[in-house]
């Protein structure tokens, strides 16, 4: 027997009326099948006379997610996807959009170039090819702010924003939302075009954009978008796109697109995309594998982690037990969840019914036992290990076994932890980032033992949460802290050699970051980072336990902006400002240690401070500590600031070359030690082979 290939698009009659059903799963990309049914459609649709008209519709669960990101680093077979699009635009008969799901990228391109475009209520439009430091090239550019007008244009195109089928239809973007069958409605709208001129959207006048406006939508953008070329750009093809006939500035806008497709940003931001989708799924465990559901989460400490934790939970409907070590500590909690929730209100994130709804959900108790019914149970007590061991074994006595175990800590040994429980293919670890309810990020950690369907369910229900998750192994500091701290090692050593606080808070937001590691610090608390520090003596080398820069600015009294002076001082605005009490502090430290300061450029702190992370990352995937490169870069981006435009630290080590990386480390291992920059093995062998980590 024969077998055939589904059509990409399959076409049907409803009465006089052809539908093409877009049918190219999961997302109904427009890849070259899709592209050519659709040519295949408008020839049947011009040929045969007794049809009056097209419907463009999709099955599956949306209409299109745009063009296949597989394509772009091929040669793209015709017909292109602005050629479908001319045809459907100047087709002699009506062709109506009939959208459901969500209609992204190419696939609004698409339905805008129709002569109509009608809409379930649930769907969602949007042009987010910027995220991927491209821009639309198939007219969406040309044809969108002829629709939308220039300001919704400027979001949808320069910052990605999508909007729902009701502000699309106050906007203009569509004519109408369907009040029943979609297709049934679309059919009626083709025969109403019967009647009357075919619109085409491409003839309609384009909407102001003066030269003070493009002025001002510039200057939002780089505030927003800093260091983005993207954005920018959209600029420069909208207002090409005012004052430019219709064919040529079509020709200038896929040309844009084009060159756009080749920069290191767009590099760098498609493979951020990719290492997305490729970090949720957990390396060395079956893809069939299915996660456990979660309807009851039990959290084990009511302290700032738990109570975060907890609100997260709550905002994702989860019915939530909350144990605390005693009534007071309970109440305490629960003020400070409601307060959390009051804000939200204030702010209008929420309305009253909303924050009640949540609270009857919560339920705080001093008593272990009513953990009894939970599927999950997080354990976030202080980092105390055999307080840790203690709790775990306890609440390993209560639970049934099918419940997941989870203990949050941010460097502990967990499977020293995972010892104190009878259950270890249960247990696992997951590390929130403070406050939980707002940090988007979570470091969940696998242990030798633990079940493949716990860690599957571990990334799951990071994602029921809204976080970005990445699966790392059991390491000191998992991954993120681990190489935050050697960015914080050599600020301090920085420090003791001559730069200034300004100077390296400057040369990194330059680079990109949102906020300098001293300006971060003092934003945390320097109480709290000596606290670390002193948990951590053990571990410090002599010349990281002598750099006890922070010590001395808390011995001082000096303890961040919760009391307006720390590296920086604070006024009133909250901006820091250098304090040449700091420059006396730093000065005394250096008499004392023997340390000459000198003059450090601004190439060196950059260097010193990003590749002493990158070196880290490196030991970390040769240790099997994270199973990718990508994995890396998806937490510095999404956790810790590092800017997106340029891939995170791993595809930036690779886009300037492991060799320059190399040979830099080598340097500074020469000036500050071996200790701290010997260059990785992964280092050594990407910079003599292939440029790559892998």
């Amino acid at each position: 027997m024969t077998a055939f290939a589904r059509a990409a698009v399959q076409l049907r009659g409803v009465g006089d009326v052809l539908v093409a059903d877009i049918d190219n799963p999961p997302v109904n990309a427009l890849s070259h099948a899709v592209r050519a049914g659709l040519i295949a459609a408008l020839d049947r649709l011009e040929a045969d006379e007794t049809l009056s008209g097209l419907v463009i519709a999709a099955r599956g669960r949306l209409f299109s997610a745009g063009a296949d990101i597989n394509e772009f680093n091929a040669d793209i077979e015709p017909p292109f996807l602005g050629d479908v699009i001319e045809r459907l635009e100047t087709a002699t008969k009506p062709v109506i959009a009939a959208i459901h799901g969500s209609a992204l990228g190419g696939g609004l391109e698409l339905a805008i170039a129709c002569h109509g475009r009608i809409a379930a209520d649930d769907a969602v439009f949007g042009l987010p090819e910027v995220k991927l430091g491209i821009l639309p090239g198939a007219g969406g550019i040309v044809r969108l702010p002829r629709l939308v007008g220039i300001e919704q244009a400027v979001a949808m195109i320069a910052e990605g924003r999508r909007i729902d089928a009701s502000e699309a239809l106050t906007a203009g973007l569509i004519d109408r939302i369907a009040t029943g069958d979609l297709i049934g409605e679309a059919t009626e709208m083709v025969s109403a075009a019967v009647r009357s001129a075919l619109p085409r959207t491409s003839e309609r006048p384009f909407p102001l954009f003066d030269a003070a406006q493009q002025d001002a939508t510039r200057k939002a953008l780089a505030g927003r978008y800093r260091g983005q070329d993207a954005p920018q750009k959209a600029v420069d093809l909208l207002a090409m796109a005012a004052r430019t006939p219709v064919a040529e500035a079509l020709r200038l806008e896929q040309a844009a697109c084009k060159a756009l497709l080749s920069t290191d940003q767009s590099r760098a931001l498609r493979h951020l995309f990719t290492a997305e989708r490729d970090a949720t799924r957990v390396a060395g465990v079956d893809r069939e594998t299915a996660a456990r559901p979660i309807d009851r989460v039990g959290i084990v400490g009511a302290g700032t982690m738990g109570r975060g934790i907890a609100v997260a939970c709550l905002d994702a409907g989860l019915p939530v037990v909350l144990v605390g070590r005693s009534e007071a500590s309970i109440e305490a909690a629960r003020q400070a969840i409601s307060k959390i929730y009051g804000s939200a209100v204030k702010r209008g994130r929420l309305s009253e019914t909303a924050v009640e709804e949540r609270l009857a959900r919560l339920e705080t108790t001093p008593v272990l036992d009513r953990l009894c019914e939970a599927d999950l149970v997080i354990e976030t007590i202080a980092e105390d290990p055999d307080a840790k061991r203690a709790v775990i074994s306890a609440i390993d006595l209560i639970v049934p076994e099918r419940t997941i175990l989870v203990t949050n800590t941010s460097f502990l040994d967990i499977e020293s932890l995972a010892q104190a429980t009878e259950r270890p293919g249960h247990f696992a670890g997951m590390h929130f980032f403070n406050p939980a309810n707002v940090m988007k990020l979570v470091e969940n950690v696998r242990t030798k033992r633990a079940a493949p369907d716990v860690l599957v369910t571990l990334m799951a229900f990071a994602k029921r949460l809204g976080k970005t998750a990445v699966m790392v192994g059991p390491s000191e500091g998992f991954v993120v802290n681990r190489m935050l701290s050697k960015r914080t090692r050599e600020a301090l050593f920085l420090l003791q050699e001559g730069a200034t606080p300004r100077q390296i808070d400057r040369v990194l937001t330059d680079f990109g970051f949102p906020v300098g590691p001293l300006a971060l610090a003092d934003m945390a608390g320097l109480d709290v980072l000596a606290a670390t520090r002193a948990a951590r003596l053990a571990a410090m080398s002599e010349r990281e336990r002598g750099a006890d820069i922070v010590e001395r600015l808390v011995a001082a009294g000096r303890l961040g902006r919760k009391n307006g002076a720390g590296y920086y001082t604070y006024g009133d605005s909250r901006t820091p400002q250098p304090d040449p009490a700091v420059d006396t502090l730093l000065a005394a430290h250096r008499a004392e240690r023997g340390i000459a300061a000198r003059t450090v450029t601004d190439d060196e702190v950059r260097e010193r401070c990003l590749f002493a992370i990158i070196n880290e990352g490196a030991k970390l995937l040769e240790e099997n500590a994270v199973a990718r490169p990508g994995d890396i870069d998806v937490l510095w981006t999404k956790g810790l600031g590092f800017p997106a435009h340029l891939g995170g630290p791993m595809h930036y080590a690779e886009t300037i070359g492991l060799s320059h990386v190399h040979s830099a480390l080598s340097r500074y291992a020469g000036i500050v030690g071996d200790e701290y920059f010997k260059p990785a093995r992964l280092i050594e062998q990407g910079a003599a082979g292939d440029g790559r980590f892998s």
